[in-house]
């Protein structure tokens, strides 16, 4: 009794007591055999205790109940014990109680203690199930959330478990979650929120990362997997009876699983899967042919956006179901690919032994040119210093072996047109590479072991150079192919003699082809080609030599500081605002990082040419500085460089082009060459010995028509050995430079032939001349400040764009390109 005295006051004992007056009346059984207990664990049982069926007494008061007993306790009483119902008829009678016994307990639910392994498994399970629940509603945040959680799980399971390999779970779980990132287009990222999207690159860094530890175990797993799914679909047409397996079931499979392609809902591989067994069940080649087309195009659907790529083991999967297709066209002659006409059942239906014309419905030029498409695609999107990049390269003979191939079929069935644009994808292949490394992709097509086909051969075979392999595919374009299809291949023609140093050839191949007056007509990948054309003919005629040349190949393209962006090498930065569609074609229209052209040597080929131009114009035209003027760009900078209160040393290929003008104008040729030779971009040349002499002669001519037009009010006489002598040139050079510069008036001078010297006459301009000059002067200025109202009010080089277009190409002036932002406006 002290016990139960001590606990009197408290909710629990006043219920207690309540419970226990009611049932001393017959409403319940008696409380007194709990007396021994405190009275919390006295209200617990009672929780757990079920009433008996008097309980329903408590809304119809008993007839032996003293009167008032309901009411003096109220309607708290009445919720509480109502509380304890609920609870009791979910749990059971309590064995505590009359009625209960122990044999109840079946019916409670039993607390199961599991294993830690096991309950941390389960978590993983379960993390899992949500993460695919996820990815059906595409909610990339909480994909990302329980991508953080599986991982925290993973540590925790590996901890306990003592185990060193990741679970199968968790690596079923990232080959998941990387194919359906890989599914996941760029159009479908625009349509999410801002924060679905902002956790969908979250989850792409993370995932990338996290995937370089587990690469190997998930490259096993996706194997397995495919050999066990392979596995179980033949099993289970190895179990159909084969009496049943016949032409009409197997095209009736095909209707389907077509008909199929595309929906809502349809997994892609999955259709994959039941073309690849059901185009090992065909039972004739021309049926066979007719699945193995489907099986292609369900690849493709693969990568059903503009944006990403196909993955690059269904890109080699896809490149050998198109060599098993050519085995079967080379094989049996009487089956034809049309894609004009729909194929004919019933002569698919025949027997092998059939030797009519059988038609197939298919267009491989078609599919050879979105799988280059594809691998182009790849290299956009694949890290250029990764190992992958030079991976991915690496498979670039097994898509010259099928466009071989492909080519030699077409000729051979006498569809040279057809024959012509596989050509095309050929020459694009090959046109931008140097010699050197056509012959190391030759040495690695040879190195290739599974190079044998049943029929057609997986090896490409090459000329002995890379010039004799354009000359035969350009004559094959040029002779069959349409006005596109020569177009490019004469740009690229162009680039690759230009490669050779052959500037002449590709020069007159440029004029002749007027391709200049159309090319602001052309899509914009043949007018990206036009523009690395160019530049790399200004880079040949550098090479060779030709500075007046190079500069005016190059002058329009560096001048706009936009090289990056018409070449098609980076995203440009412009003032204007960007559409999203925009964006999307500017990224899709990029080069792969192996075919750049390096935009520091651009500058700095544009810049020094300029230089050996400009200096010596500007010293003839002191007193009328803006009367010719051949590099803007040039000027510009010198106008800054001017303006500056303190040179500091060179950094870059401006500084050191800028540090080498300010010593030719002088005269000062060995500061200028000294300061040119230190640049790095001489060692991106292959005869960079050959050509840094040539700049260096050039400098040094340059250098003297310089000296001899600034300071020749200075002088009455110089003698020839002297001036052979201050600028290290015979004697015979120095006399054929000034007898030019005199030719053409520029020096106002004659010779003295006995005495070997230059005497000069003293020129000097009357004030009407001055004033001439000034409002020249005058009048330049404004016309360049009306230039510039114009571009801004077109926006770029929208001002100029119909004096250039109509301009034609001309290597002694400056040389129209072609402006990108223009053509997208339009």
């Amino acid at each position: 009794m002290k016990r139960i005295d001590s606990h009197k006051g408290t909710k629990s004992y006043q219920l207690a007591e309540r419970l226990h007056s009611r049932w001393s009346t017959g409403a319940g059984p008696s409380i007194s055999c709990m007396r021994d207990y405190p009275s919390e664990l006295q209200f617990r049982v009672l929780e757990q205790a079920q009433p008996s069926p008097r309980a329903s007494s408590f809304s119809n008061p008993s007839p032996f109940a003293p009167p008032g007993s309901e009411s003096d306790n109220g309607s708290s009483t009445e919720e509480e014990l109502d509380e304890v119902q609920d609870t009791n008829t979910a749990g059971g009678a309590s064995r505590y109680l009359p009625g209960g016994s122990d044999t109840d307990d079946g019916d409670l639910p039993k607390r199961v203690v599991q294993p830690g392994k096991d309950k941390r498994f389960e978590e993983m399970v379960h993390t899992a199930e949500q993460m695919k629940h996820a990815m059906n509603v595409n909610n990339w945040v909480s994909l990302l959330e329980n991508f953080d959680k599986i991982n925290k799980q993973l540590e925790k399971v590996m901890r306990i478990k003592e185990a060193v390999k990741a679970p199968v779970l968790y690596i079923k779980t990232l080959v998941m979650l990387e194919d359906f990132l890989n599914e996941t287009t760029l159009e479908a990222k625009n349509e999410m929120s801002h924060s679905n999207s902002k956790a969908l690159n979250s989850m792409r860094q993370r995932l990338k990362k996290n995937n370089k530890m587990y690469e190997e175990e998930i490259n096993k797993y996706r194997e397995s997997s495919e050999t066990e799914e392979a596995k179980v679909s033949e099993e289970e047409l190895c179990n159909k009876d084969p009496k049943e397996i016949t032409w009409e079931w197997i095209n009736q499979k095909l209707k389907e699983v077509v008909s199929a392609r595309g929906r809502k809902g349809t997994a892609r591989s999955e259709l994959i899967d039941q073309l690849t067994h059901l185009m090992r069940l065909a039972k004739t080649p021309a049926q066979k042919l007719e699945i193995l087309f489907g099986l292609v195009s369900a690849q493709f659907d693969v990568n059903p956006g503009l944006s990403g790529h196909m993955p690059i083991d269904v890109w080699k999967k896809c490149v050998n179901n198109m060599f098993t297709i050519l085995d079967v066209l080379v094989k049996y002659d009487n089956i034809v690919v049309d894609d004009a006409v729909e194929p004919d059942e019933n002569e698919t239906s025949r027997p092998e032994d059939y030797d009519g014309k059988i038609r197939v419905w298919g267009n491989l030029v078609a599919f050879v040119e979105r799988i280059d498409t594809e691998f182009f695609k790849s290299l956009q999107s694949v890290d250029p210093h990764a190992r992958e990049y030079v991976e991915r390269l690496r498979d670039e003979p097994m898509l010259l072996a099928l466009a071989q191939n492909i080519q030699v079929y077409f000729e051979r069935c006498g569809d040279f047109k057809s024959a012509a644009k596989v050509a095309l994808r050929r020459v694009e292949s090959v046109y931008y590479k140097p010699q050197e490394v056509y012959d190391a992709m030759r040495k690695l097509a040879e190195q290739e072991d599974d190079s044998t086909g049943p029929v057609v051969p997986r090896k490409p075979t090459f000329a002995e150079s890379s010039r004799a392999m354009m000359d035969g595919l350009v004559s094959l374009i040029y002779k069959y192919g349409d006005e596109r299809t020569k177009a490019r291949a004469i740009l690229c023609d162009i680039y690759h003699h230009s490669l050779m140093d052959k500037f002449g050839t590709a020069r007159d191949l440029l004029l002749m082809s007027h391709l200049q007056d159309n090319v602001q007509h052309m899509d914009m990948s043949t007018q990206i080609l036009f523009n690395r054309s160019m530049a790399q003919l200004g880079l040949c005629a550098f090479r060779v030599g030709m500075f007046t040349e190079a500069q005016s190949c190059l002058s329009e393209l560096c001048s706009g500081q936009r090289a990056r962006e018409l070449l098609a090498q980076g995203v440009s930065q412009s003032r204007k605002e960007k559409t999203p569609e925009q964006e999307r074609l500017e990224r899709r229209r990029q080069m792969p990082y192996h075919m750049h052209i390096n935009l520091e040597l651009l500058e700095a080929v544009h810049l020094i040419c300029a230089m050996l131009l400009e200096v010596p114009n500007m010293s003839a035209n002191s007193h009328d500085a803006r009367r010719k003027v051949i590099s803007k760009n040039l000027r510009r900078l010198i106008e800054i460089s001017e303006r500056q209160a303190f040179t500091a040393p060179p950094e870059n290929v401006r500084d050191h082009v800028m540090a080498a003008t300010r010593a030719l104008t002088k005269g000062d040729f060995e500061k200028a060459v000294e300061v040119l030779s230190s640049l790095d971009i001489w060692k991106l040349l292959k005869n960079r010995e050959t050509v840094l002499d040539m700049v260096k002669a050039r400098v040094k001519e340059e250098a003297l028509k310089t000296y001899l037009l600034t300071y020749s009010a200075s002088y009455e006489s110089l003698r020839l050995d002297h001036l052979a002598k201050m600028f290290g040139l015979s004697e015979n050079q120095v006399h054929s430079i000034v007898s030019k510069m005199m030719i053409s008036e520029e020096l106002h001078a004659y010779w003295d032939q006995p005495t070997h010297c230059i005497l000069f006459h003293d020129v000097q301009h009357n004030r009407l001349q001055t004033l001439a000059f000034k409002l020249i002067e005058k009048l330049a200025v404004l016309a360049e400040s009306n230039e510039r109202a114009m571009e801004a009010r077109t926006g770029g080089y929208g001002g100029r764009g119909g004096g250039t277009e109509n301009r034609g190409m001309q290597m002694d002036g400056t040389s129209p390109m072609v402006s990108l932002n223009r053509v997208v406006r339009a």
